[in-house]
């Protein structure tokens, strides 16, 4: 199975070129045989990086270690469940999985199009072999091909990274990628739009299912990440602003932006020159972080790469993209231009102009802190690092704004918000975080970020269950429904608006959860077994950990331990037990580190 996939990888490479071809050609002179050539091209360049992927699996699942990536990345004694993870734990996997994914979005894009949007399918065909090609090209000629073989076979591998032998390893990493590959899609419609000429809104209608898609994707990745590195002692708790989390970050910022400035071109006619801009702003960031991930730019703990010639090659590709695609929309401007002007600074246009700025503005300072040891060593010869103070300084009262603007945006007036408009629907949710703050300065809360925070979040969830309650009202009255019934059709008929409003739901919890590390205590005592340690909670709550003692054990083979010390503790909160905490130090036999550490947690949704 594994030559047959190194076979197929190399097969891809003419059919991708072919279909690029043919794509393009189609495009410019509407012949049919030619489209359906190039849609027929997709279908195979999906099926033979299937089978390519699937090749790599087989070496993992046998053993295969006289290929480079199996013996680095794997060895006998690893559990099956982190063998079958192998295609995306290092550097030459994860490509082939990013351009496997990317064909399957593809072939999803051509069979859904089959009889419909014809305008827009064969560029659309072309700009997506050209990403492919791109890949595969990568992979056979830049030294990461997964299929090279070693001039000797070990007899046994490395083994995976102990950091990574995780259980968020099987879902962490594909998410990412989904959410990076789908985005694909909606680039790949606007370059088609720019090259045909149809520059209306017809093709963000298309892909607002794929923009959705991949921000989900994104976003659950991005999540999923944190908790990983929650449990990862040393990756900073949910985010240290590492180079690959701040990369992943990037896209979702802009995609972000992107999600609601389209709503200015639907409803108003304008920013089409802007939203053009951030879908190949966020494409391009899609593959920046790709690119950073393999590069070895950057130090960073989730770096693949062994050396700097695909960096290279990663930057010319980016650079093409970004001048190809910059001569287009210039070539455009003049279809491009607004069909209305914003009104008033008081106006929903704006409230999401602004909502579009702050979020570009975040994701700048993000790139230029990740990438400022960098610069400051290509100019002074000596690298400056910059740490989380940095991010957290310039972020912070950005994310207020926007977390302020969640609740200001989708409510505010189109055009010119009057003095009724604003009465109407902020006087009681202004009055709502007020009375928050205070409460909460009066229970004891003190520092000023948390304090903010919260009280603001409250002003934003009252806004949003107060639409939700007017909606459901007014639909009960005009339909004689049930409440109940009525709250459901309200959702259901408009699941966009709803949707959203219940998006803004998850986003303001989860500033209400950041603030909170405002209260992370550090604490640090030498025990004995039986030993006591109280610490109070800024909430009220005193906890006592009781010491229950250290215990051994040496490793025989399962799972590459070599040797295991694990501590436990008994915890009760306000003299009520609550459980057990272990936390360990592991030794593994296949990697020259220092002893890992599995921290103890207890996270529980009433705490």
């Amino acid at each position: 199975m594994t030559i047959i996939g190194e076979f197929a990888l190399w097969i891809s490479l003419p059919i991708a070129a072919w279909g690029m071809v043919l794509g393009y050609a189609g495009g410019r002179t509407l012949r049919g045989d030619l489209v359906l050539s190039a849609e027929r091209s997709i279908y195979m360049v999906f099926v033979l990086l299937l089978v390519a992927s699937l090749g790599v699996g087989a070496a993992f699942l046998g053993d295969r270690f006289e290929f480079w990536y199996v013996a680095n990345y794997s060895n006998a004694n690893l559990e099956l469940f982190y063998k079958i993870t192998g295609l995306w734990a290092g550097q030459r996997g994860s490509l082939l999985f990013w351009a496997l994914l990317l064909a399957l979005f593809a072939v999803i894009t051509v069979v859904t199009n089959r009889k419909k949007h014809r305008e827009f399918m064969p560029y659309v065909v072309g700009v997506l072999q050209t990403i492919l090609l791109f890949f595969i090209v990568v992979l056979l000629f830049a030294d990461v091909n997964p299929f090279e073989r070693l001039a000797f076979t070990p007899a046994d591998g490395r083994g995976l990274n102990p950091q990574l032998q995780n259980y968020w390893m099987t879902i962490h990493p594909p998410t990412l990628y989904l959410g990076f590959t789908a985005f694909t899609i909606p680039f790949a419609f606007a370059v088609a739009a720019l090259l045909n000429g149809r520059l209306d809104a017809r093709w963000i209608q298309l892909t607002r299912r794929w923009i959705l898609t991949s921000w989900l994707f994104l976003s659950v990745g991005i999540v999923f990440g944190m908790r990983w590195a929650y449990e990862e002692l040393g990756w900073g708790g949910y985010w240290f602003w590492d180079p690959v989390e701040n990369a992943s970050l990037l896209p979702w910022l802009t995609a972000t932006a992107f999600l609601h400035s389209v709503q200015i071109q639907e409803n108003r006619g304008m920013l089409k020159v802007w939203n053009m801009s951030l879908v190949l702003l966020t494409f391009l960031l899609t593959i920046f972080a790709t690119f950073l991930t393999r590069s070895g730019l950057i130090e960073s703990v989730h770096s693949f790469a062994q050396e700097l010639k695909i960096a290279y090659i990663f930057l010319g590709f980016m650079g093409t993209v970004m001048a190809a695609s910059v001569v287009l929309i210039i070539y455009r401007l003049p279809q491009l231009r607004s069909e209305n002007q914003i009104e008033s600074f008081l106006s929903r246009e704006s409230a999401f102009l602004f909502n579009n700025l702050l979020l570009l503005g975040a994701a700048f300072s993000v790139m230029w802190g990740t990438m400022f040891p960098l610069i400051s060593e290509g100019f002074t010869g000596q690298e400056i690092s910059v740490g989380p103070p940095f991010f957290e300084r310039v972020n912070f009262p950005i994310g207020l704004v926007l977390l302020t603007l969640v609740g200001i945006g989708p409510v505010i007036a189109w055009r010119r918000a009057s003095k009724r408009n604003l009465q109407k629907n902020f006087t009681i949710p202004i009055a709502v975080g007020v009375v928050t703050g205070i409460t909460l300065f009066g229970l004891g809360a003190r520092h000023e970020l948390p304090l903010v925070t919260w009280s603001i979040s409250a002003f934003v969830l009252t806004v949003i269950v107060t639409e939700f309650w007017k909606g459901t009202r007014a639909r009960a009255r005009i339909e004689g429904e049930g409440h109940l019934l009525a709250f459901f059709h309200l959702i259901t008929r408009n699941r966009r608006r709803w949707g959203g409003y219940t998006v803004h739901i998850g986003f303001v919890l989860m500033c209400i959860g950041f603030a909170g590390a405002g209260y992370n205590q550090d604490t640090r005592f030498n025990v004995q077994p039986g030993d006591v340690v109280s610490v109070a909670s800024p909430f009220g709550h005193v906890y006592d950990l009781t010491y229950e003692g250290l215990s051994m054990s040496i490793g025989r083979g399962e799972r590459n331990l070599l040797w295991q010390a694990i501590a436990t503790a008994s915890v009760s909160q306000d003299g009520t037990p609550k459980g057990i905490l272990t936390t360990e130090k592991r030794q593994y036999t296949n990697r020259d580190t220092q002893p890992m550490t599995e921290v103890g947690i207890r996270s529980i949704v009433s705490e």
